[in-house]
């Protein structure tokens, strides 16, 4: 009796097990030489030859080929990193993977699953304690936000730039788009553009649209603009039928001529005379009303899109109308100016102030394509973290020194603990390890011994991490050197990381379809 079809592949026990963890551990060790401000990049080439150059975690793991199911489960932990607290993909999947690496130990020395699974959780939990002992009781102030966002970016792709310079950039639209009601992440958008140093990037109080004026002789700036947005084609109206008509004389046909002249101008004269000085419409318009608007110094931009369009009015409040008629001076949105520019090939909108001041965008500049997008990824993981720093007021010591300290609370919590899972416990900080280890060897040093010097300073100072200063390098307080990382980051890796570990751990079957 066949229960499962022939082509079926079945791997049980001790084999599955181990299939699972070297998948998992596999996909952890690509990524683990990126980590910390000496990580390396890493060179992605697909089916089609397209490259990308990047030592960010969740981007390397996200275009990588990977099929295995487990080593799968190691990509949607930087993937739920990255949505949840926008940086840390590394350090979660190295984690993960170490956690993997540790459980097979175990399960070589017959320790059962379920008691790893058990271990492993109690530890998490008091990992999290430790997280929230190591946070500063220093105030989440500019000057603490510029040294997370700069800690997230330092070791990453900047072009010219420095990770200090894109930090002031970052706390400053951070804190634009700051209320009572909290931050407002989603109002502060990236966008890059070819064609310039990285020195040119800067912050645009406002939003940037790939678009540009419907006749080149509109004006290319205009102050204290009013937006009119519409659905209306301003031209010359077709029906929907095919249909065609008879002109028996010259009197006919100039008859209709002046007839669509009439029409067309007096879609012009309609939209002049309301007093707008931009428009914005996502249907075509009529050269001859682009020429006559374009006299009246009026900038109008046609066939605008659709996510377009709504961040044109979500930025500017103004209110979509669907026919001239309906045109009022209360459904303009306001702006404190709108200008067009040419870069290269490409012709972009600013719309600047008034409403849409509420919302920002990071205007990134770099000479190469490969360039902008390590640019725009670095500067949105920083914006992620100081977003996360701001909204929740705490922070913790990087370098290293966090996981330092978890795994030495984790060792001493763990000779309470009765039983094997003693071991399981023992096993996960062991695990935590990994992080200063590989920044330690990531930076030239010998990680055995950078590890021992960290445990000693930690013990004797209460904290201490792997600071990085051009090539020299030491261990002192990361605190004092502006190392710090936001709480939330520190949790998420710990959560997600035990959360893949002890799922892969759990299988013991595994039954694939050809």
């Amino acid at each position: 009796m066949f229960i499962m079809s022939e082509d079926s592949q079945r791997t049980q026990g001790r084999d599955a097990q181990s299939s699972n963890i070297m998948a998992g551990k596999a996909v952890a060790e690509s990524v683990r030489t990126t980590l910390g401000p000496r990580g390396m990049d890493k060179m992605l080439v697909d089916s089609g030859g397209e490259v990308v150059i990047t030592n960010d975690g969740a981007t390397i793991l996200n275009e990588m080929d990977i099929e295995h199911p487990a080593a799968q489960m190691i990509v949607e932990v930087a993937e739920t990193q990255e949505e949840e607290v926008g940086d840390g993909t590394t350090t979660a999947g190295v984690i993960a993977g170490n956690l993997l690496g540790e459980a097979e130990d175990l399960i070589e020395q017959d320790v059962h699953a379920t008691t790893i699974v058990e271990g492993y959780h109690e530890a998490a939990e008091i990992a999290l304690d430790a997280i929230d002992e190591q946070i500063s009781e220093a105030a989440v102030d500019d000057e603490v936000l510029k040294q997370v966002a700069e800690s997230s970016m330092t070791g990453k792709g900047t072009g010219g730039l420095t990770a200090e310079s894109l930090a002031e950039t970052v706390v400053e639209a951070v804190r634009h788009v700051e209320s009572d009601d909290g931050v407002a992440r989603e109002n502060v958008t990236v966008h890059t553009q070819i064609g310039a140093s990285s020195n040119a990037t800067e912050l645009v109080p406002g939003i940037v649209i790939d678009e540009e004026p419907a006749h080149e002789g509109m004006p290319t700036e205009i102050e204290d603009a009013s937006i009119a947005v519409l659905d209306v084609e301003l031209g010359v109206r077709t029906g929907d039928v095919d249909a065609e008509y008879a002109i028996d004389s010259i009197d006919q046909l100039n008859a209709a001529i002046d007839a669509e002249e009439s029409e067309v101008q007096g879609y012009a004269e309609t939209v002049a005379e309301s007093g707008a000085d931009v428009v914005v419409t996502t249907e075509d318009v009529d050269d001859r009303v682009s020429t006559f608007l374009a006299n009246e110094g009026i900038l109008v931009f046609e066939n605008v899109g659709s996510s377009d369009t709504a961040d044109i009015l979500s930025a500017t409040g103004a209110t979509r109308v669907g026919t001239l008629d309906d045109l009022e001076e209360a459904d303009f949105g306001k702006a404190d100016r709108i200008r067009s520019a040419n870069f290269g090939d490409d012709d972009l909108a600013f719309v600047e102030g008034g409403a849409a001041a509420e919302a920002v965008t990071v205007f990134v500049r770099g000479g190469t394509e490969h360039i902008v997008d390590e640019l725009e990824r670095a500067i949105g993981d920083a914006l992620d973290v100081a977003a996360t720093a701001l909204a929740s007021g705490e922070v913790v010591p990087g370098a290293g020194a966090t996981e330092i300290a978890i795994a030495n609370k984790i060792r001493e919590e763990a000779a309470g603990i009765e039983g094997r899972k003693q071991l399981a416990v023992t096993a996960f900080a062991d695990a935590l390890d990994v992080v200063p280890r590989t920044l330690a060897a990531n930076t030239g040093q010998d990680p055995i011994d950078a590890l021992v010097d960290l445990r000693a300073a930690h013990d004797s100072e209460g904290r201490a991490g792997l600071i990085t200063d051009g090539e020299d390098v030491t261990i002192d307080d990361p605190l004092e050197f502006g190392v710090v990382d936001p709480a939330d980051v520190k949790r998420e890796a710990i959560e997600s990381a035990t959360e893949a570990a002890t799922m892969i751990v759990r299988i013991d079957d595994v039954i694939a379809a050809e």
